[in-house]
C-alpha cells in the first residue's frame, strides 16, 4: 500500500513538472487596438461603446454577451485557439491575477483610434496610449510573480496583435460633416499624419519589449452595412470612404517595412485586413454567406443603423452572414480572416504569414 502511494506520488509530480513546463512554453499573448479585438475591457467602463446586452455573445460558447462585438468568438480569440492557448482576458478584469497573467492580455477598448481624439463621443474608453501605459504596468505585475528576468523572455517571446485606423476615419475624419480633422487635413495629408502617429505607437510597443508584432490594416470600410445604409442607394460601397481605407493600407504597409528595416529584423508583420474582407464581400456566395451587404443583427435599410439590440431583426442562423452587426464582422467572417493570417500568401501576410512567423521563432529557441 505504502509503494503504491509513494508510485501515485511520484506520477503525480511527474505530471506536474509536465504540465508546467508546457506551460513555460506556451506563447502569451496581448491584444491592442478596438472594438474588432475588444474582449471585453469597455464592459467595466462608463461608455456607450459595449456589447454587453443579448443578443451579443448569442453563439458564444456561454451563451451570454461577454463585451465582444461578435456573435461569437472574435479575431484574438480564434488566433488564441490557433497557437493552442486560453483566451486572453480583459486587463481590467478583475480575474486578472496570478497564472492568468501569464496567458497574456488584452487591452483592447471599442471606440478607440490612432488618434487621442478618435471616439470622443463615446466617452470613458482606453485610448491607444493608456493601453500602452496598462502594458507596461502589466509587465510590472508580472515581475512581481515570476521575477523580471522571466517577465522579459515571456514579452520578447509573446505574440502581439494591434488593430487601428477604422474609428479614425469612421469615428472621427467622416463622424460629421466638415468635422474638425476634415478642416484640418485633405483625406491624403490625414493619412500621411495618421501614419506617422502609428509608427509612434508600433515604436512605443517595440520599446516595450514586443517582438512578434501582427498588424491588422483597416477593412474595406465603405462596405460596412452601417456605411451603406447611409450613403448607399443600391448596394455599392461608400466611394470615399472606400478611398480612405485604400490610400491608408498601402501606407500601413510601407511604413511597416520601413520600420521592421531601421530595426533590422521582421518585428511587424502586416495583415491586409482590407482584402480579407473583399473576397467575402465581392463574393460572399463563395464562401458560404447569403449576403455581405445585411447585417444579421440591426435595424433600417441592410440592418445596418444603429446598434445592435434586443429589439433589433436578428437573422436565425449567423454562419450566412458576413457582418454579425452593422460594422463587425460574424464569427464565421472572423475565422476566414484568422484562417488568412494562419497560411495567407504575401498578398494578404506581408512579409509573412503567422505560420511561418511562428515556425521561425520556434526554430530559434
Amino acid at each position: 500500500m505504502h509503494t503504491n502511494t509513494m508510485l501515485a506520488f511520484w506520477v503525480a509530480l511527474v505530471l506536474l513538472v509536465a504540465c508546467a513546463g508546457r506551460q513555460a512554453e506556451a506563447r502569451a499573448f496581448f491584444v491592442f487596438g478596438d472594438s474588432l479585438v475588444d474582449n471585453g475591457n469597455n464592459d467595466y467602463l462608463v461608455t456607450t461603446a459595449r456589447a454587453d446586452s443579448y443578443p451579443y455573445g448569442i453563439d458564444y460558447p456561454t451563451h451570454i454577451p461577454t463585451g465582444r462585438f461578435s456573435n461569437g468568438l472574435n479575431i484574438p480569440d480564434l488566433i488564441s485557439e490557433s497557437i493552442g492557448s486560453e483566451p486572453t482576458l480583459p486587463y481590467l478584469s478583475p480575474h486578472l491575477t496570478g497564472q492568468n497573467l501569464l496567458v497574456g492580455a488584452n487591452f483592447a477598448s471599442a471606440g478607440i483610434g490612432i488618434l487621442n481624439d478618435t471616439g470622443f463621443q463615446f466617452l470613458n474608453i482606453i485610448r491607444i496610449t493608456k493601453q500602452l501605459e496598462y502594458f507596461e504596468q502589466y509587465q510590472t505585475r508580472v515581475s512581481a510573480l515570476i521575477g523580471p528576468d522571466q517577465t522579459q523572455s515571456l514579452v520578447n517571446g509573446a505574440l502581439v496583435l494591434i488593430t487601428l485606423g477604422g474609428n479614425d476615419f469612421v469615428n472621427n475624419y467622416y463622424l460629421v460633416p466638415y468635422s474638425a480633422r476634415s478642416r484640418q487635413y485633405s483625406l491624403p495629408d490625414y493619412v500621411v499624419y495618421l501614419i506617422s502617429e502609428y509608427r509612434k505607437i508600433l515604436n512605443r510597443l517595440y520599446e516595450l519589449g514586443a517582438r512578434q508584432v501582427l498588424v491588422t490594416g483597416t477593412g474595406p470600410l465603405g462596405c460596412v452595412p452601417a456605411e451603406l445604409a447611409m450613403h448607399s442607394r443600391n448596394g455599392e460601397c461608400s466611394v470615399e470612404l472606400q478611398r480612405a481605407a485604400s490610400l491608408f493600407n498601402p501606407q500601413l504597409v510601407q511604413m511597416i517595412s520601413s520600420l521592421n528595416s531601421d530595426l533590422g529584423s521582421n518585428v511587424f508583420i502586416a495583415a491586409n485586413a482590407y482584402q480579407m474582407h473583399m473576397d467575402f464581400v465581392s463574393n460572399p456566395g463563395a464562401y458560404g454567406f447569403v449576403t455581405s451587404k445585411i447585417a444579421c443583427c440591426g435595424q433600417g435599410p441592410y440592418n445596418g443603423i444603429g446598434l445592435c439590440t434586443p429589439l433589433s431583426n436578428l437573422c436565425p442562423n449567423r454562419d450566412l452572414y458576413a457582418f454579425w452587426d452593422p460594422f463587425h464582422p460574424s464569427e464565421k467572417a472572423n475565422r476566414i480572416i484568422v484562417q488568412q493570417i494562419l497560411t495567407g500568401t504575401e498578398e494578404y501576410m506581408h512579409p509573412m504569414n503567422l505560420s511561418t512567423m511562428l515556425a521561425l521563432d520556434n526554430s530559434r529557441t
